[in-house]
C-alpha cells in the first residue's frame, strides 16, 4: 500500500476522531481576533501635510551636518559596532530556528544498523518434561543437553523513515511562525542600526558641546581674573575693601570650579563614543571642534502613514503579531488527530555472511498510527488560551508602537521648533549680558562701580552664555530624535528587501523536499 492510499484509508477515521475529540473534550475552539483597525491621522499637528521621500541612511544623514569627522565616525560605527554585530548574529539564529521549526514538514530518514549476539544459558532452556524430571546429578561430564547454552545472532542493515501527515496544518503553522520571526530579527537589526547612528551623533554633539563650554568657562575665568586684578589695584589705592576682593575671589573660584566637571564629561563621552565604534578608548582619538560650526539639517516628516511604513520597529511589532497568529492556529490544530506513517526497508539475517545480496534477507515494514487526544487535564485548552492571550498582548503592543511612532515624530518636531526659539532668545540675552558686563567694567575702571552690581552682572553673563551652549546641544539632539522617529534610512522598499532575504535564507539548504 502506498502512502497516499494509506492516507485516504485513514480519512474516515480522522474525521470520526476529530468529531469525537471535540465532543469529549468540550473545547472552545472559537477565536475572536482583536480588532486592529486604527487608521493613522491624515497629517501631523506640527508639520504640513506633504508627502516626503525617506530621509537618508546613517552615513548620508551624518554628512548633512557638514563634518567629515562625524561622517567617518558613523561609518566606523556601522562597520564595527558590537550591538549591530549581535543583531546580525540574531538573524543567523532566527534563520536556523526557522529551519528547526520547519523540520516536521519533511520525512525523517535514518539508517539503523544492528549487530547483536545473544547467549541464552542452558539452565533456562526448556528440555521437555518427564514424570521423574531431569536429574543433573546423573551427568558425569556436566555436558548434558539440558545444560547446553545457545548463541543467537541478529544482523540488520536498513533504512527507517517516519512522517507525520499534516492534515490540520499544525506543522505548517509552526514553520510559518518561525519564518516570520526571522523577519523580526531583520527588522530588529535595522532598529539597532538606527539607534546606533543616533547614539554616535548625540555623543559627538556632546563632545563638541563640552569643548564649547570649556572654552566659555576659560574665557569667563579670564574675565573674572581681569576684574579681580582691577579690584586688587583699587584695594592698593585704598578705593576698595577686603569685602570687595572676597566677593570677586568667590566668583573667580566658582568659574574655575566649572572646568573639572566639563573635562570629566568630555573625556567620558569620548570613551563612550569609542565603545559605540567597537574600539578601546586608548585606540581612538576625536578631534572635535565646535557645535557652532555644524550645519543643521532640514528634515520634513511627510505624512503619518509614510512614517509608519518607514519605522522598522513598527514592522517588527507587526511581524511578531503575524507570527503569533500562526502560533494560535498551531495550538488549535493540536486538538485534532495526528497521523504518523512509519516504514522500514533493509536486510536482516542471523548470520553476517547471509545479510547482503540475498532476496530472502530483505525485510520491509509499513505502518500508520493515529493519535487522538481525548482527555489531558485541559492541557491543550490551556495552551490554546495561552497563545490567544499572547496574541491579544502583541496586538496591544502593536497598536502602542503605532501611537509611539506618531508621538515620537510630533515630539521631535516640537523640540526642534522650541529649542530653535530658545537659542534665539538666549542669543539676545547673551548679547545684552555682554553689553552690561562691558558697561560695569568701564565703570570699574572709572571707580564708580557698585561691587554687588558687578558680581551680579558677571554671574548673569557667565550663566547665560553656558545656557546658550546647552540649548544648542538640545537643538541638534532634536534633529537626531527626528531622524529616529522617521525611521532613518528605512522605507517600504527596505521592508520588502528584508522579507525577501528571510525567504531566501529559508529556502537555502533545505534539501530536495518540496
Amino acid at each position: 500500500m502506498t502512502a497516499p492510499a494509506l492516507s485516504r484509508s485513514f480519512r474516515p477515521a480522522l474525521a470520526a476522531a476529530a468529531t469525537l475529540a471535540a465532543a469529549l473534550a468540550g473545547c472552545d475552539l472559537e477565536w475572536d481576533k482583536p480588532d486592529l483597525s486604527a487608521p493613522p491621522p491624515a497629517q501631523f499637528r506640527e508639520a504640513k501635510p506633504q508627502p516626503q521621500p525617506p530621509i537618508a541612511g546613517g552615513r548620508d544623514f551624518a554628512a548633512k551636518f557638514g563634518s567629515k569627522e562625524l561622517t567617518q565616525l558613523v561609518e566606523r560605527a556601522l562597520d564595527d559596532n558590537q550591538d549591530i554585530a549581535a543583531a546580525i548574529a540574531r538573524i543567523t539564529q532566527a534563520d536556523a530556528q526557522a529551519r528547526v521549526s520547519s523540520a516536521a514538514l519533511f520525512p525523517t530518514v535514518n539508517m539503523t544498523d544492528i549487530a547483536r549476539s545473544t547467549r541464552v544459558p542452558g539452565t533456562t532452556i526448556n528440555v521437555g518434561s518427564s514424570s521423574t524430571g531431569f536429574n543433573p546429578s546423573t551427568s558425569s561430564t556436566g555436558s548434558q543437553q539440558g545444560f547446553d547454552a545457545r548463541t543467537f545472532g541478529f544482523f540488520q542493515l536498513a533504512l527507517t523513515a517516519s512522517y507525520e501527515v499534516d492534515f490540520w496544518g499544525k506543522n505548517e503553522n509552526a514553520s510559518k511562525a518561525a519564518r516570520i520571526l526571522a523577519n523580526v530579527s531583520r527588522f530588529d537589526r535595522n532598529v539597532v542600526e538606527i539607534s546606533t547612528v543616533a547614539a554616535v551623533l548625540n555623543a559627538y554633539f556632546q563632545v563638541l558641546t563640552a569643548q564649547d563650554r570649556l572654552r566659555i568657562a576659560n574665557q569667563n575665568v579670564a574675565i573674572a581674573q581681569g576684574v579681580m586684578d582691577a579690584i586688587n589695584a583699587r584695594l592698593e589705592a585704598g578705593t576698595a575693601t577686603v569685602l570687595d576682593t572676597s566677593q570677586q575671589e568667590t566668583i573667580l573660584a566658582q568659574q574655575r570650579a566649572t572646568i573639572p566637571p566639563l573635562e570629566q564629561t568630555l573625556r567620558q563621552t569620548r570613551n563612550n563614543l569609542a565603545v559605540l565604534l567597537g574600539q578601546t578608548p586608548e585606540s581612538m582619538t576625536v578631534k572635535g571642534g565646535s557645535l557652532v560650526k555644524l550645519k543643521f539639517p532640514q528634515i520634513a516628516p511627510g505624512l503619518p502613514s509614510e512614517v509608519l511604513l518607514r519605522r522598522p520597529d513598527v514592522a517588527e511589532a507587526e511581524a511578531r503579531l503575524a507570527s503569533q497568529e500562526f502560533s494560535v492556529l498551531q495550538a488549535r490544530a493540536a486538538f485534532f488527530p495526528s497521523l504518523t506513517l512509519t516504514g522500514l526497508y533493509g536486510f536482516q539475517s542471523s548470520m553476517l555472511s547471509t545479510l547482503i545480496m540475498r532476496p530472502d534477507a530483505i525485510a520491509w515494514q509499513v505502518a500508520g498510527s493515529l493519535t487522538q487526544p481525548v482527555f489531558d487535564g485541559w492541557n491543550l485548552q490551556g495552551q490554546y488560551d495561552l497563545q490567544k492571550g499572547r496574541y491579544s498582548e502583541l496586538a496591544a503592543l502593536y497598536r502602542k508602537q503605532i501611537l509611539t511612532a506618531l508621538s515620537d515624530t510630533e515630539n521631535a518636531l516640537i523640540a526642534i521648533r522650541e529649542t530653535d526659539r530658545q537659542m534665539k532668545l538666549l542669543g539676545v540675552a547673551v548679547s545684552a549680558a555682554r553689553r552690561a558686563l562691558d558697561a560695569v567694567e568701564m565703570r570699574l575702571r572709572e571707580g564708580t562701580i557698585d561691587i554687588v552690581q558687578l558680581a551680579q552682572t558677571q554671574t548673569t553673563y557667565f550663566q547665560t552664555e553656558d545656557q546658550l551652549a546647552i540649548a544648542r546641544l538640545s537643538h541638534f539632539q532634536a534633529a537626531t530624535s527626528l531622524y529616529q522617529a522617521l525611521g532613518g534610512g528605512w522605507s517600504p522598499t527596505t521592508r520588502e528587501i528584508e522579507i525577501t532575504r528571510s525567504n531566501a535564507a529559508y529556502e537555502a539548504d533545505r534539501g530536495p523536499w518540496p
